[in-house]
């Protein structure tokens, strides 16, 4: 079958609806790569650097030569991988868009579009796939993802201080129809001191940003349709990217620092956040301690310590004697008392440096964590002030 080249906007068309698959080294793929992607490598992390090498000092022809001797052992297994890949995913795969989806169509990438992707790719059509090259390769995809930090979304942003259970509670107004991002899930970091604790290892700062990408783009169809209905917002999802539905009602996510662990938000995306309403989630401190305790039970003593003795400075040093001796005595309730009074001086801090605060600050004062109706509650008081809106700008 011919191969067909396709820019990066087709790509993203088709990405979520053929597999794609990715021939660089595991090495390039590790560090990141198009979330969803599927890792094929034509050369290992050692031949790429062998063929690399002899591009640079001798020549393509030779770089080809070499390249060749380590494809051609590896073809036909490479073939047998891709069906054994492709059925897995056909068989898994739910098929809700409106796009016809070949068994025998898939997408192959290397790192510019060049000759990885076009010997694979000719491998793959060679033996009957229908085969979409990427113009640009996964260079292209970088640029695609960069631009989507630079758009000028709706963002709503649920804050509170530390232990409000901003997380699940976002979490619930997506499950009643809300367009949510999970920062703190996407960079694998609670966001505090702690905040790997129990966690998995956090991406590479480029994984995330591709993450964080994908979400926005994701996020914002969902916020297109104004519908609850699933299979409505999936029916919709092609002509959403193609921009013939606007953004209608925004995007919620977590009210965080630039810095999430290792990770950081781009700084556009950043500065967006920082301009966009703050649902204040205002809820006692007895009961967020209560909750984080809770929250936390399972970890290990030495894990907080460590995390402790990491904030030390900015912690002072006799409230951070106090909360370990309180941890090394089992008094795990004591020993946040401390520390959760120090994030709420730190997330005050933080909250009002922002400019235009009293405009931007949206007060939600509840009883306890997790209050029924919590989630209810923040979507109808968003809908009250977009409804309001007109009106005031009339006046």
């Amino acid at each position: 079958m011919a191969i067909e080249k396709i820019d990066i906007n087709r790509f993203i068309e088709l990405g979520k609806t053929f597999p794609v698959l990715d021939v660089r080294s595991p090495g390039e793929y590790a560090h990141a790569h198009i979330p969803g992607a599927f890792s094929l490598p034509l050369f290992t992390d050692e031949e790429r650097k062998v063929v690399g090498t002899a591009y640079k000092q001798q020549s393509k022809q030779q770089a080809i030569k070499i390249g060749l001797k380590y494809f051609g052992p590896k073809m036909v297994t490479m073939v047998e991988e891709v069906e054994a890949l492709v059925s897995t995913y056909n068989n898994n795969k739910p098929h809700t868009d409106t796009l016809t989806n070949d068994p025998m169509t898939i997408i192959v990438h290397c790192w510019r579009g060049g000759m990885r992707s076009a010997g694979v790719a000719w491998l793959l059509s060679l033996y009957g796939f229908k085969v979409y090259t990427i113009v640009g390769g996964y260079k292209a995809y970088r640029g695609w993802a960069r631009k989507q930090f630079e758009k000028d979304y709706e963002l709503h942003v649920l804050g509170g201080y530390t232990g409000s259970a901003k997380t699940k509670i976002l979490h619930q107004m997506a499950s009643k129809g809300q367009s949510i991002i999970d920062l703190e899930g996407l960079a694998n970091h609670k966001g505090s001191a702690f905040g790997k604790i129990g966690m998995p290892p956090q991406p590479s700062q480029e994984m995330f940003e591709n993450l964080l990408a994908e979400n926005l783009f994701s996020a914002q169809k969902i916020a297109s349709v104004e519908t609850t209905n699933n299979e409505a917002i999936a029916h919709c999802s092609l002509q959403i990217a193609n921009g013939k539905l606007p953004v209608a009602n925004g995007i919620w996510l977590e009210d965080e620092s630039q810095r999430i662990g290792d990770v950081m938000l781009p700084d556009a995306f950043w500065k967006l956040l920082r301009r966009s309403p703050v649902y204040f989630l205002d809820i006692p401190f007895e009961e967020r301690l209560h909750f984080l305790v809770q929250d936390y039970a399972a970890g290990q003593t030495e894990e907080f310590v460590n995390a402790i003795i990491r904030i030390k400075k900015r912690l002072g040093g006799l409230e951070a004697k106090t909360a370990i001796h309180y941890l090394l005595e089992g008094d795990m309730k004591e020993a946040f008392r401390v520390l959760l009074s120090y994030y709420d001086k730190w997330y005050k801090k933080g909250l009002y440096s922002r400019n235009d605060i009293d405009l931007l600050l949206v007060p939600m004062p509840f009883q306890k964590v997790l209050d029924q109706g919590q989630a209810e509650a923040l979507i109808a008081k968003y809908m009250a002030k977009k409804e309001a809106a007109p009106e005031e700008a009339a006046a």
